[in-house]
């Protein structure tokens, strides 16, 4: 338990963050796991844009780094076009 007023603030902080850290990554592994079992290109395509602008802005909070959203979208796109 830290003694500092500062570091009891900073733990406050840190774990409210990671509480909305969690939320969010399981919003983002919610919709990926729709896209993926999507039936057709049109349910996925719907649902892919929402994944997509979910996965946009982890990458802008840096929540997930740049690179591996870039993959992870490239992938539920390919996913989506083999549907068609």
């Amino acid at each position: 338990m830290p003694n500092i007023k500062s570091a009891k603030k900073r733990m406050h902080l840190s774990a409210a963050a990671r509480l909305k850290n969690r939320a969010e990554r399981s919003r983002i592994r919610s919709a990926i796991k729709q896209v993926r079992s999507a039936e057709s290109a049109t349910e996925g395509a719907d649902i892919l844009l929402e994944a997509v602008a979910l996965l946009d802005r982890a990458a802008t909070r840096r929540l997930y780094h740049p690179n591996r959203v870039a993959r992870i979208k490239s992938g539920l796109t390919r996913h989506v076009n083999s549907l068609a």
